[in-house]
């Protein structure tokens, strides 16, 4: 906790060293947000809390550096001695000692950064024109007869392939295409390479391949030309460039990208060890399968053959067999004559029914007839009865209903008559 300011009764108020120190680094963190800045690395010292203390100098100046272990295990490299770099730091001060200081949150080593934007906006451009798209990706042939490679003869590389290529497969034969991998123009000399193997269709696949280096010796491999010369290719592309860090264009625009030469190498050519044990293994399997399957055959011989019967035997079992079928038929033959009068019978019963329910149906038609007669209106008319309606249509039911004067209609059995209601009565 700071002790506050002591009051001075002839002149400004006199404040501690922490709040001069507090109050300069605020002024420092306002002043200078997280920025870029570039300069070589001195006194760099890695303790074992995973913290980094190192002076970051240029020649006419230096400042302190500190890069707590959160943010130096995020580094993929090992910063040293006299390297020129590129940090992002905040601008602050130490409080307690004074002493003026980035906090570096992440370190790039100089010249990396417009590098790595040119390789960022080639692969969307690339990425966007589906130059990587796997969809396009030729497949890689699973035994090559011969294998191109496009490299420097005087590459460690190289010989890394070749060796690796006579360890698993000494039949391989190898066409080199040699080209610089590094330098000015390479990247245009490697893309004619590319088209003139193509061209020459003399290999089943192709290895681009470069041993390790910094972003710059590899920045060949980053530019369009080869990345569009390896789409081009009518062979297969297989990428090993660098270390199994280090990624290019070419690494996205290839058929298949290998993290080293040799992994590319091994990628092309399947092991001679393993194909002999390979086929040893079917060999075996074939042999097991061939066993199983005479033990089977010889078992359905052996069940066919006690199956098998002499053909007087089999004639003389078809035989009895025949003659129960025979006795069996005649058991079930039908008789005839029984089955005759059972039908007349049937014929006599039924002409009764059919005559009886004829009877039946008339006489209930009549009884019907004679209700449907005595619900004829025009029967109960005949009888003297009228049906009077009023001036809408209606059957008048009550004579409350009717008003003096009102015209009625009369329906007499024959005619009808209209009236006028003079009096009405309950």
């Amino acid at each position: 906790m700071s002790t506050p300011p002591e009051k001075n009764l002839f002149g400004p108020p006199v404040i501690s060293v922490s709040e001069l120190n507090r109050s300069a680094r605020d002024l420092l963190e306002r002043r200078f947000p997280l920025a870029w800045i570039a300069g070589e690395i001195s006194n760099f010292k890695k303790y074992d809390s995973g913290h980094s203390y190192f002076t970051l100098k240029d020649a006419g100046a230096q400042v302190r550096c500190v890069m707590f272990r959160t943010r130096s295990q995020l580094l993929d490299w090992q910063p040293r001695e006299g390297m020129k770099v590129e940090v992002r730091a905040l601008v602050t001060l130490y409080e307690p000692r004074g002493d003026f200081q980035l906090n570096v949150e992440t370190m790039r080593r100089a010249g990396l950064g417009p590098l790595f934007e040119r390789f960022l906006r080639l692969k969307d451009k690339l990425e966007s024109e589906g130059v990587f798209d796997a969809a396009a990706k030729r497949p890689i042939p699973a035994f090559p007869k011969t294998v191109g490679v496009i490299t420097s003869p005087a590459a460690a590389a190289l010989r890394d392939i070749l060796a690796t290529l006579k360890r698993r497969n000494p039949s391989t034969e190898v066409i080199l295409y040699p080209v610089p991998v590094q330098g000015e123009g390479a990247a245009a000399r490697i893309a004619a390479m590319l088209a003139t193997a193509s061209r020459r269709n003399e290999c089943d696949v192709i290895l681009l391949a470069r041993g390790g280096g910094s972003i710059e010796d590899l920045w060949q491999f980053n530019e369009e030309s080869v990345a569009r010369a390896i789409r081009a290719c009518h062979i297969p592309v297989v990428a090993g460039i660098g270390h199994e860090t280090d990624i290019t264009i070419a690494d996205f625009a290839a058929d298949l990208r290998a993290p080293t030469p040799t992994a590319a190498a091994e990628a092309v050519s399947p092991s001679r060890d393993a194909l002999f044990a390979r086929i040893a293994a079917l060999v075996q399997r074939a042999s097991r399968s061939a066993i199983r399957g005479l033990e089977i055959e010889l078992q359905k011989v052996d069940g066919l053959s006690r199956r098998l019967v002499h053909p007087r035997a089999r004639l003389e079992a078809s035989g009895r067999l025949l003659a129960q079928v025979v006795a069996r038929l005649g058991a079930a033959r039908p008789d005839i004559a029984q089955l005759e009068r059972a039908r007349t019978g049937l014929e006599r019963r039924l002409a009764f029914a059919m005559h009886r329910n004829l009877e039946r149906s008339g006489q209930r038609l009549e009884r019907l007839g004679a209700s449907l007669a005595g619900l004829d209106p025009d029967a109960v008319l005949a009888r003297g009865y009228s049906l009077t309606l009023d001036a809408k249509g209606e059957v008048v039911r009550d004579a409350a209903r009717l008003a003096e004067g009102e015209m009625l209609t009369s329906r007499f059995s024959k005619g009808w008559a209209t009236s006028e209601v003079k009096k009405r009565g309950a």
